[in-house]
Parts: C-alpha cells; structure tokens; sequence
C-alpha cells in the first residue's frame, strides 16, 4: 500500500488541537495542539518514514481528525480508532479504506470489557477476517482477566507500552510474568514504547532506561523480535518534560544492539502488522 521507501515506522503516535470535541469521563486533556504537520515534522527529524496513529483516549469515539489525517497522506500513515462494538461494523469498511488497520482498548483505569458479549464477539469476528488487531492500554495486572477471551477470537492482540507493569513493583509484578507468558503464545505483539511509564523514576533517563532495560531482557526470548514494536508515544501526553524522541530513538538503540534486530523492530514487524506492504 506505499511506493515510499520505509526507513522507519513510529508504530504508536497521537495528534490532535485543542478544540476537538472532548470525551465525556475523559481522565485529561492537554492543553495544546499535537498537529499533524507538528507529527510529520518530528518524523523527519529523527529519520523515520512512516508512523501509526492512535486514537487519543480524551477523544473517544470521534476518530474524525485521525481519519482526516490517514486521508491527507495515505501512504504515510495508518490508524487505529477507538469504537463503540455496537455500531462500529457499519464503519468499519469505510475505516479500512481509509487506512484503519486497528481498534483500540484503552483500559487504563476504566472496567473491562466483556470481549464475549455478542457485540465484541461480531466486531472481533470482522476484524479477523480484515486481518486487523486489538490493540490494548491496560495494567499488567488485569491482563490475565481479558487475554484469554482474545486469544480465542483469532483476533491478532498488541499491548502498549511494555505491558505497563506496576513502576513500584518493576518487573517482578506479576502481570509481567503473565505478559512474558502471553509472548509465547505467538498471537500477541507489545510496543516496547514509553519507558518512562513504567519507570518508578520517570523523570531520571538512566533510570528509566535501566527499568526497561530490565523488561527487555524477559521479553526479547519471550517474544522475539517479530513480534516487537517501538514508537515515540508522541507528543509524551502527562510526560512531555521527561522525554523526546530522538531521545526515545537513542534508548532503544542502545537496547538493541543488534542492526538486524534493529531492521525487524522499526522496519520488518510494523511494516507486516499495520499494511504498510
């Protein structure tokens, strides 16, 4: 689906301005814009071709910015959009069109949902067969309470942000045992982005890197590097002083050390996962 030459995919992304419709309950909202040309211009900057956008959570169910985006340069981008299962199939051609290549769970601090109900399990059954993915936010340690039912749709399941482990507990929280376990399963992709959210020190680089210098070592094994992916998590939403992403870029390098681990991380595995091919 792109004639660009790939030199780099930012696999997790968000834009939006300040006078976009808000959701209702939404835990926060910036108060600045993260512009799409704002986005592509950092792209540049740090050497990387292509990026994924994900619906922010304060947004909600309006995908309509990320779509007119994904619209502007389709060869550029791919999304993920957030949805209500009960009406999202009378969308979801026009979102695979458009470029969608996901549907987003953000769970942080939010109930579960049932992914058994008849709703869930249609939408599910759809996006199977448009060979889409399920991506999730959530607590490691609440994994183990949705993972199962996922993994027995068929849907293809990605997990943000090193499976945010407890920072307080670090990788001896027990939802990162279960992560590591859900890695073998060969089903489940995890965005080894935004260290610093699960970093008991977010503020402190050497840190934050040791924190996920420590996770990579179970997860590497656990996964492999097919089923890795890295993004800037732009722009850092509550974390923007303590991050950049030529910063991000520079701390994953030196977590992967290897230049065809590298090739598989930023260009192979998203290239695969999000239809850049």
């Amino acid at each position: 689906m792109t004639d660009s030459l790939v030199t780099g995919i930012d696999s997790h992304a968000h834009v939006f301005t300040r006078d976009l419709p808000l959701a209702p309950g939404r835990r926060y909202a910036p108060a600045y814009d993260s512009t799409l040309e704002h986005y592509r211009a950092m792209l540049a900057s740090i050497g990387m071709s292509h990026g994924v956008l994900i619906q922010p959570s304060f947004l909600g169910f309006d995908n309509s910015y990320l779509l007119a985006c994904l619209d502007a340069y389709p060869q550029q981008l791919r999304g993920v959009v957030m949805a209500d299962p009960v009406n999202a199939r009378g969308y979801i051609d026009d979102w695979h069109a458009r470029g969608v290549v996901g549907i987003r769970a953000n769970l942080i601090g939010a109930q579960l949902p049932d992914f058994t109900d008849q709703h869930w399990s249609a939408l599910l059954s759809r996006m199977v067969a448009l060979d889409w993915h399920l991506e999730m936010q959530i607590d490691a340690g609440r994994l183990h309470q949705v993972a199962p039912a996922l993994l027995a749709s068929g849907v293809r399941i990605v997990i943000d942000h090193f499976g945010r482990f407890d920072p307080a507990l670090g990788i001896s929280d027990p939802g990162f045992g279960y992560l590591v376990l859900l890695g073998q399963t060969r089903r489940v992709w995890l965005k080894v982005s935004a260290g610093y959210r699960v970093s008991a020190k977010p503020g402190d680089p050497e840190a934050t890197l040791a924190t996920s210098a420590s996770a990579w070592s179970e997860l590497l094994p656990a996964f492999g590097v097919d089923r890795l992916l890295w993004g800037t998590d732009w722009p850092h939403t509550q974390f923007e002083h303590v991050c950049n992403p030529r910063h991000a870029l520079h701390d994953l390098y030196r977590l992967l050390t290897s230049e065809s681990h590298r090739q598989a991380v930023l260009i192979d595995t998203p290239t695969e996962l999000f239809h850049f091919s």
